[in-house]
């Protein structure tokens, strides 16, 4: 990943947040059938291993699955916020003209050693685990168990599971921090005047990192 040192973010706490609330992560092989990608919900366990572990599970006719055998690294790649920044929200704009649009985002690549889990214990916890993270926050969260154990009995044997064992951990804050100060504030405000979710959190980010640069120069 390209990678200006002003868009490191390297804080791990920062970096499983983002895989916490944006778990669909793309799943990259390079194996005996060429490049392969596929979207996946992932768990993240930073106390297993030195570096963390990634859980998942795929269809067992998902035959990606069967690449993993043969490898020793794949990549995962999440997606955080994003949005588009015009030049328009730039005092730069005004002063000199010399702008041009960019696009913020956040993300975050793994890469990892995997291994296939195909057991039932294993992939209960994977199931139950998965289900109470992305139901939580719901006033009635659908549980496992609340459809017959056959049910799932009959599902969990059409999945397998997949561990990641993390051995590098990449994450990009490209939010605007390679603008001066006028700029950045510019495009919070910019942003934070439209509607669209994806707006207001990243201007949240880029008012973040704008705040801590302060403080930094402060000190």
């Amino acid at each position: 990943m390209y990678q200006p040192p002003h868009f490191h973010e390297d804080a791990p706490a920062q970096q499983h947040a983002l895989i916490r609330a944006f778990p669909l992560g793309l799943l990259v092989t390079h194996g005996a059938s060429g490049l392969l990608a596929n979207a996946i919900p992932f768990l993240i366990d930073p106390e297993a291993g030195e570096n963390g572990v990634l859980r998942c599970h795929v269809a067992r006719a998902n035959l990606q699955w069967k690449e993993l055998e043969g490898l020793s690294e794949v990549l995962v790649v999440f997606q955080g916020a994003q949005h588009y920044i015009t030049p328009g929200w730039y005092e730069t704009k005004r002063e000199t003209g010399k702008v041009v649009p960019t696009w913020n985002y956040t993300m975050v690549q793994v890469r990892g050693v995997p291994r296939i889990m195909d057991n039932a214990e294993w992939l209960g916890r994977q199931i139950r685990d998965l289900t109470e993270m992305m139901e939580g926050a719901y006033p009635k969260p659908w549980a496992v168990d609340d459809a017959p154990a056959s049910f799932i009995d009959a599902q969990v044997r059409g999945i397998v599971g997949i561990e990641i064992e993390i051995t590098s951990i990449t994450g990009k804050w490209k939010v605007s921090q390679n603008r001066n100060e006028a700029d950045r504030t510019g495009v919070i405000a910019g942003l934070e005047a439209l509607t669209d979710d994806e707006a207001q959190a990243m201007a949240g980010l880029v008012a973040d990192k704008l705040n801590h640069s302060k403080k930094d120069s402060s000190l």
